[in-house]
């Protein structure tokens, strides 16, 4: 369980395939900040998608592997080295909750139809696919790339969310453009709730 709060950025050092059809690949970063503390078999969340510590190098390096069903539904199979990726170490039983519960289970990869300066914070707006616009409210939480965010406004096949400087800054939001894809995890409740009441409509 991670709260989409991101602790580091760590630009990606390789992406190599693990097997000769290429469905599993090895993704290799350096965060001395997150590799402290942290132990092969550990979760950490990259670009919001849990994966698993599969080997602590020197200087912080730290090695996952990613199966086919992670290349397919998140943006980390796309990107290239240097890219900078979000961090997230799971949050421990006496943690503070400060974003969201976010699993790192990535639901799909969406579009960024727009990231313009307003002032000292940043308007970002989030293609939508349109069977996931049900998981959506003004005002709620939408974990884009890792970041819990909240929702400002809902069109038709997007939703608005204003970024702060501090958010900016400290994320790889500032690396990014119009037209870039993103990891986007919608809010567990609300995806509960729609398997509840579906449920209980075939009863």
């Amino acid at each position: 369980m991670f709260t989409g709060l991101v602790e580091d950025t760590a630009p990606l050092a390789s992406i190599v395939p693990y097997d000769a059809a290429a469905s599993q690949v090895v993704l290799t970063l350096q965060s001395p900040a997150i590799a402290e503390g942290t132990h092969v078999g550990d979760s950490i969340a990259v670009n919001g998608c849990c994966l698993t510590v599969t080997s602590i190098g020197t200087d912080g390096q730290l090695t996952f592997h990613l199966l086919s069903e992670t290349l397919s539904r998140t943006n980390l199979g796309s990107q290239q080295p240097g890219a900078l990726l979000n961090l997230e170490r799971a949050l421990p039983a006496n943690g503070r909750l400060g974003g969201h519960f976010v699993q790192g289970h990535v639901d799909c990869v969406s579009q960024i139809l727009a990231l313009e300066p307003h002032g000292n914070d940043h308007r970002l707006e989030i293609a939508i696919p349109p069977q996931f616009l049900h998981l959506v409210i003004e005002k709620g939480s939408l974990t884009v790339n890792g970041i819990s965010l909240t929702i400002a406004e809902i069109k038709d096949e997007s939703v608005v969310i204003w970024i702060i400087p501090h958010t900016f800054e400290k994320t790889n939001l500032h690396t990014l453009r119009p037209g870039d894809k993103v990891n986007l995890e919608f809010d567990v409740l609300a995806k509960y709730m729609e398997r509840l009441t579906k449920f209980r409509a075939t009863c």
